[in-house]
């Protein structure tokens, strides 16, 4: 294998460990973003659970700012089910981004033990 210069082996080197840092960095923010968008649906599946065992004829109230509004069941039902929805969507859009920044910070530390594995030993 032929050497590179000093200073372009270092650039190379902060370059994939800059890399390596903003993909252990986006992936903490996606991992947190999915943990609160799970925990979104979680709530709003109960809500929709505990409006579904209620009767028909009891009035249901959507929270407009600091006011109640009454709302239709089925116009209530309709949108949380949309909510619902949008947020598994989110829920697995956020999981193949998570999958796509593991797989590039687990490359950035290959190459990394890669070029450290075949450096040549100093004495």
């Amino acid at each position: 294998m032929a050497t590179l210069p000093d200073e372009t082996l270092r650039k190379i080197l902060i370059q994939i460990q800059q890399t390596a840092i903003q993909s252990q960095r986006a992936l903490s923010i996606a991992q947190q973003q999915q943990v609160s968008k799970e925990r979104e649906r979680r709530i709003l599946q109960l809500t929709m659970n505990e409006i579904s065992q209620l009767e028909s004829s009891v009035n249901l109230y959507k929270g407009v700012g600091k006011m109640f509004l009454m709302v239709p069941r089925k116009a209530m039902e309709d949108e949380m089910k949309q909510q619902e929805k949008e947020l598994t969507d989110d829920v697995n859009n956020l999981n193949k981004k998570t999958k796509y920044l593991e797989k590039q910070f687990m490359d950035a530390q290959s190459q990394l033990r890669d070029i450290f594995h075949h450096a040549p030993k100093q004495q």
